[in-house]
């Protein structure tokens, strides 16, 4: 009984707050040579909100140690001393006359337009940790010149999608794996970790709240973009004490314009990742450097540039997709083969669905392995390349027409079948998405 009067919210609180406030004030009363009372006063407003951080701090500490509270831990890596909690999270919605004018679906493109609310979450170390969300309206951020996001790459993002479904439901799909990845991806940049089903239910409320925004009509959706930044004011490749962590969403179509088969260049003169890095993690510094070789394979005529790696030209990735070979083996067997997950490529979301989907069908083998440009080559060469394609949540999937590759072009029939295997799983993946068929990977927002 005493335990539980000790720590309820409010008596624990007051005492927690009153020894912060004492420690504090005492630590200063040298400094106080006249008018005590006056100058504790003074010195109490002005540190206000310090004190009420450490009281908020202690008080979830000592909860956490006497198991007051649940912790859902299992699933992601964690450092952090202290997490947010949706129950804390602060609403202040636009004004009516600030809302914006909604595109029409036909304009979305990809991360062109913004919703009207925004979620954000500081982290300061000197302050406990993490601070309470905040859903507000969408709005700039403001950085110190010297913030560690701007000088050296401090940062990571993840992409998930809401879906309207046909039964007017909103759906995000698995949005329990990009939370994993996420943390992963904090733990590498030394950022602060979290519990993610406590950001799942944060993004919820934000989509609930912007919920018009998210595209009536299949083949449209609503983009979530959780990023996590650096954001101390001092210079020094160090760890950050300060972060932000928030969230913009964005109406989008399709990725590609006509949701066409793409082309791919293929030069191993341009590597993407490597054994012991961080091509991996879901984090800006491993986009930002690939631009330029775009551009090389734009003036090609290629529309996106398949990375390769190693002597054996090893095939990784299709420019920020996975990617997926359809084929025949020596014996005949049709399979499904896509690069393994060996530090090399970044954990898709939709990567691991579609392999999860094709073992439960049993219709052909599903392998991941090292695949290499002769080995495509080899099989384009017997008639036993199939199918090419790249899969990520901004396109899903999008199918390969051809390869440019040391001066040849490989055509590849991806799209010439009567009922292509890439297709089967793009709308077999859409009809979870929109709510034609119940499944656990997508359930409606409540």
């Amino acid at each position: 009984m005493a335990k539980t009067a000790l720590c309820s919210d409010d008596s624990f609180s007051s005492y927690s707050f009153f020894i912060e406030a004492l420690d504090l004030f005492s630590s200063s009363l040298p400094s106080i040579e006249k008018s005590p009372v006056e100058c504790a006063c003074k010195w109490v407003l002005r540190h206000q909100h310090k004190l009420k951080q450490a009281a908020r701090s202690c008080s979830l500490k000592v909860k956490e140690a006497l198991g007051l509270e649940d912790r859902h831990f299992d699933q992601v890596e964690t450092d952090s001393e202290v997490t947010f909690r949706y129950r804390d999270l602060e609403t202040q919605l636009t004004e009516p006359d600030r809302l914006r004018s909604k595109p029409e679906v036909s304009d979305l493109g990809f991360g062109k337009f913004f919703t009207d609310h925004m979620l954000k979450i500081y982290y300061h170390s000197q302050l406990g940790g993490w601070q309470r969300p905040m859903l507000v309206p969408f709005e700039n951020i403001s950085l110190h010149p010297a913030a560690k996001v701007l000088h050296y790459a401090i940062e990571l993002f993840e992409g998930l999608k809401a879906y309207r479904g046909v039964d007017e439901k909103i759906r995000i799909f698995r949005p329990e794996l990009n939370m994993r990845r996420m943390n992963k991806s904090a733990v590498t940049a030394g950022l602060p970790t979290f519990d993610g089903h406590e950001l799942i239910k944060c993004l919820n409320r934000l989509v609930q709240v912007d919920q018009e925004w998210v595209p009536h009509g299949e083949g449209s959706s609503l983009y979530l973009r959780p990023s996590l930044i650096g954001i101390d004011g001092t210079l020094g490749v160090v760890q950050s004490d300060s972060a932000l962590l928030y969230t913009i969403l964005c109406p989008v179509g399709n990725y590609f314009k006509n949701n066409s088969s793409i082309s791919l260049l293929a030069d191993p003169a341009f590597i993407r990742s490597w054994p012991g890095g961080c091509g991996d993690q879901k984090m800006g510094s491993n986009y930002g450097p690939t631009i330029r070789v775009q551009r090389i394979a734009n003036g090609k005529g290629r529309h996106q540039v398949l990375w390769l790696y190693g002597p054996d030209h090893q095939l990784t990735e299709a420019g920020t997709m996975n990617i997926f070979l359809f084929h025949i083996d020596e014996n005949g067997e049709k399979v499904l083969a896509t690069p393994p997950l060996n530090g090399l490529i970044l954990p898709g979301i939709i990567r691991q669905s579609i392999i999860e989907m094709c073992a439960e069908w049993k219709e052909f083998r599903v392998e991941e392995r090292v695949i290499t440009m002769n080995d495509v080559i080899k099989l384009k060469n017997t008639d036993r390349l199939l199918e090419v394609f790249g899969s990520g949540t901004a396109c899903i999937i999008s199918p390969v027409s051809a390869i440019e590759y040391q001066d040849a072009v490989i055509d590849i029939p991806t799209t010439e079948h009567s009922y292509p295997v890439y297709k089967k799983i793009k709308e077999n993946l859409e009809a979870i998405q929109y709510g034609h068929i119940k499944h656990p990977w997508a359930q409606p927002i409540e």
